[in-house]
């Protein structure tokens, strides 16, 4: 049985690394990479574009080499694979009543930024890697630390290509995203867009003369909601959700330097959080039509009027088959019976697409700490995340 106390140390030096996704983690992956090093694991680091930045694919094999075949519910030899993000949500503005970067216990309640969202479960992992390079693997046992998965899942999108050559394809995958310990099989997907318009400047005495980019923009918001109106009378449904359509959101508008000056570009934001059956490209292909169709209309008046959309991130949505093997796997693994769906995205959709059955897990919960100020995790939900990898040390061996 797994020891709660290094769970806790090793989660106590994991948020003394102030990774918020606007920094580095190589400090947090410099510890993480010595740790599993040192235990006998293989790794491969996936640094970003600029270096200031990396993820881990580890994985420890049997000793003899020899690689068992179905183990309690493994569909084959290639193992299971615990996946967390190193990154954080910022603290600035937040109202913390202790040190967010200095994990504080009181009572049951373990306060620290990342502690549920998701350096609990990420502790739990190394815990368990602790455990499992001491006893005689029959199964190998993969693990992945990511970053930038707060921004948009941007790291793991860098490193899945690099998975397969570094620890090949798992039997399973479990996320380790804060679900109070439920195994979770589903959630949305994301589109986040960027719409440039593009008008003409003048002066404002003048204004009619000129194509207002800010009129564009604020034609293209209203077609926009008409979209999503459309989406949820006629689109697909899943009751699993509290709003069990795909939906469209405008989140920044900004334009124009001056009040007497004719704005001759405008920025929107918006995103697409689309089911899992949806096809984004289907639903960014409509709306690029409700772009086009405003051109038209100011393109008589000036030749160059424009609603540019560019994708600036996203990521895939999962949809596990609730009757699959891998969910009941999950199920006996963590204790609990009930599934369920979550409204928050995770990085499971990118090992899902590889193949990999997929399922969300972990302690802590999204709704009641996470990216909140005093965001904790409790003793009890660390300790059954343990339980459940105790569960799975012993289907490995």
């Amino acid at each position: 049985m797994g020891d709660m106390t290094d769970t806790i140390s090793i989660l106590e030096r994991l948020v003394s690394f102030p990774t918020v996704s606007a920094d580095s983690n190589l400090a947090l992956i410099d510890f993480v990479e010595s740790y599993l090093t040192e235990r006998g694991f293989a790794v491969h680091r996936t640094v970003n574009e600029d270096g200031t930045k990396a993820g881990l694919f580890a994985r420890l094999t049997p000793k003899d080499g020899a690689v068992d075949g179905a183990v309690d519910g493994a569909v084959d030899g290639a193992g299971v694979l615990l996946s967390a993000h190193s990154d954080v949500v910022p603290v600035a503005g937040q109202n913390w009543h202790v040190d967010p970067f200095t994990l504080t216990a009181e009572d049951d309640k373990l306060y620290g930024r990342g502690t549920t969202d998701m350096k609990g479960f990420l502790a739990a992992m190394l815990s368990l890697a602790d455990r499992a390079s001491k006893v005689d693997l029959k199964s190998p046992l993969s693990l992945a630390v990511s970053y930038d998965e707060e921004v948009g899942c941007v790291g793991i999108r860098r490193m899945i290509d690099d998975m397969e050559p570094g620890i090949g394809l798992p039997d399973l995958c479990i996320i380790g995203e804060p679900t109070d310990m439920q195994p979770t099989i589903g959630h949305k997907g994301k589109l986040s867009l960027r719409a440039t318009c593009i008008g003409q400047s003048g002066h404002s005495a003048l204004a009619p003369q000129f194509v207002n980019a800010l009129h564009l923009a604020s034609e293209f918001v209203i077609g926009l909601t008409a979209l999503q109106e459309t989406i949820a009378e006629s689109g697909l449904k899943d009751e699993a959700y509290s709003v069990p359509y795909s939906t469209i959101h405008v989140g920044t508008l900004s334009g124009g330097t001056a009040l007497n000056i004719v704005p001759d570009r405008a920025d929107i934001e918006f995103e697409i959080r689309h089911l899992a059956a949806d096809d984004p490209d289907a639903l960014l292909a409509r709306v690029v039509e409700v772009a086009r169709e405003i051109e038209d209309r100011y393109r008589p008046r000036f030749d160059g009027a424009e609603i540019r959309i560019d994708r600036v991130g996203g990521y895939p949505g999962l949809d596990m088959p609730a009757a699959h093997a891998a969910v009941d796997r999950v199920r006996a693994l963590s204790g609990v019976n009930s599934i369920g769906k979550v409204a928050f995205g995770t990085e499971a959709g990118f090992f899902a697409e590889r193949g990999i059955p997929t399922v969300v897990c972990g302690p802590g919960s999204m709704e009641g700490q996470g990216h909140k100020p005093d965001e904790y995790v409790t003793r009890d939900q660390l300790a059954a995340c343990d339980r459940m990898l105790d569960r799975l040390l012993d289907q490995l061996t």
